[in-house]
């Protein structure tokens, strides 16, 4: 049986096919791209607004905006009232003036001031133990196990609050009544969870009505670990590390307390060490030795770096001529840059590699579960200074966002629009004024020069008027002669130097070609 021969075609290319339906990219005469109703009315109110907006331009353009009354008011107005009125303009410009200083010295203080203020937080770190061996109920003579069947285990408390004046005597004290165990969600029963207290902490949302205003434990380290000095081949657990990590979700809440346990195995004393990590917004950062001897600080947040080199660079002149938002960078700035010239806004990236995370605050601490310490315990006792918040940011903060400050803006603004046109009004009126009072003094010369004016006018505006104003040569002063007239003085003489140049000038061409 013979194999039917596969047919094979040489390739070339194919010729373009027509389409069955209108091509999106059809070109040429047509009917082009089909424009919904929506859109149509979308286009249509854009305009429209467009149109609106330049309206409104037109009319501000329009308005006065000269509160300055003219020279001369005071001499026909009865009583003191223009100097009053000078007074007081006199007076606001001085208050703008010494208003918009203090808004920007406040706008640059909350940018590049520090606004901490250190407080001392007073840290107890005690430990209880339980069914340790010197505490046992003894052994069962009829059991074959002679274990007394109960695990040893100490449990260790860390508890902290913020020292106020009031407070520096306070003690340490019991507040086992108000603590429960949080577990991170492992139940009751779990031991190798930490316990805060406070059950509300996890169980619901927190709001501003739910949350005390007195800084907590929690507010002030988003990190605390506790490192056991000890083999991992020894814990029963096999974990040499306890950790506490404040949540970063948004949807979390998190945890709000001033008392962290947690519960470990051991008949053992541990050295043990606590590590509290600081939140801090914005956050802080270990900078590097070269950094620091520029910004002149071992800790700083980013925009402390950026402006302190910032100012750097002006103090010592390394700023480029030809554009000032380029630095020269010195022998400093080299050695962290490794650059010689660096672009301003690039500082913010250039200087990450400088910066570290600050060494957390280490506390160490010895759980004992022998009984000579729980014959009489005591426990340790430490003094940490925190940041926090300075009174003067938040009523900073208040000026520049108050609510109701742009209602007030737009209300002075009203007023000054206001005064504009009264002092426009009066400008018409005292030239209405000196319009007839000129005309009652001489008004035959007065009704003279007037229509001479009206005349010149209506011949510009008519485009039948010479060069008036004596340019064309006809006034008084061009018929005197001598130095003391026109044609003597060193403008006439300069023009004529000009003239006579330029003609020569042309001269010589003429005769070139």
């Amino acid at each position: 049986m013979n194999t039917p021969m596969q047919v094979q075609y040489r390739g070339y290319q194919q010729p373009n096919q027509r389409q069955s339906h209108p091509s999106s990219s059809r070109r040429g005469p047509g009917p082009g791209p089909m424009v919904s109703h929506a859109q149509v009315q979308s286009l249509a109110q854009q305009r429209s607004a467009a149109d609106k907006e330049k309206e409104n331009a037109k009319r501000r353009a329009r308005q006065p905006t000269d509160m300055n009354i003219p020279e001369g008011i005071e001499d026909i107005i009865i009583g003191n009232g223009v100097q009053e009125y000078k007074a007081l303009r006199d007076l606001e410009r001085r208050l703008d003036a010494v208003t918009m200083r203090k808004k920007l010295d406040i706008s640059d203080k909350i940018k590049s001031a520090d606004f901490r203020r250190y407080q001392t937080l007073r840290i107890w770190v005690s430990n209880t133990a339980e069914n340790q061996p010197w505490q046992g109920r003894g052994l069962d003579e009829n059991a074959f196990d002679f274990s007394t069947g109960i695990e040893a285990t100490y449990r260790v408390k860390i508890e902290g609050r913020l020292q106020d004046d009031d407070d520096e005597g306070e003690m340490f004290g019991d507040h086992s009544d108000d603590e429960k165990d949080m577990g991170g969600g492992h139940g009751e029963n779990d031991g190798d969870a930490m316990e805060q207290d406070g059950e509300d902490a996890v169980q619901r949302p927190l709001t501003l009505s739910t949350i005390s205003p007195r800084k907590k434990l929690s507010d002030f380290f988003k990190t605390i670990t506790v490192d056991l000095e000890r083999a991992k081949n020894l814990q029963p657990d096999g974990t040499t590390q306890i950790e506490w990590k404040k949540s970063t979700d948004p949807n979390i809440p998190s945890a709000y307390f001033d008392v962290l346990e947690f519960e470990r195995k051991s008949d053992e004393n541990i050295n043990c060490t606590i590590n509290l990590y600081r939140d801090e917004n914005p956050e802080r950062y270990q900078l590097s030795k070269e950094l620091a001897e520029v910004v002149d600080a071992v800790e700083a947040t980013r925009e402390h770096i950026k402006m302190a080199i910032w100012e750097y660079a002006k103090m010592m002149g390394l700023q480029q001529d030809e554009d000032m938002r380029f630095i020269q960078c010195d022998d400093r700035l080299r050695a962290i840059f490794k650059q010689d010239t660096i672009y301003f806004h690039q500082i913010h990236d250039a200087v990450f590699s400088h910066c570290s995370e600050p060494a957390p605050i280490s506390l160490p601490y010895t759980i004992r579960v022998d009984p000579e310490y729980h014959a009489s315990p005591t426990p340790t006792i430490y003094d940490v200074l925190v940041p926090i918040s300075s009174p003067l940011k938040a009523q900073y903060e208040r000026i520049t966002t108050n609510p109701a400050y742009l209602p007030t803006l737009q209300r002075i603004a009203d007023l000054d629009s206001q005064i504009a046109v009264l002092v426009q009004a009066v400008v018409h009126s005292k030239a209405r004024h000196t319009f007839f009072r000129s005309l009652e003094k001489d008004p035959a010369n007065f009704l003279r020069r007037w229509s001479a004016s009206q005349k010149r006018d209506l011949e510009v505006i008519l485009g039948e008027a010479t060069r008036g104003g004596g340019e064309d040569g006809g006034a008084e002063e061009f018929r005197r002669g001598g130095d003391a007239g026109v044609w003597g003085s060193e403008t006439v003489r300069e023009s004529v130097g000009l003239m006579v140049a330029k003609a020569g000038k042309k001269d010589k061409e003429l005769v070139g070609r």
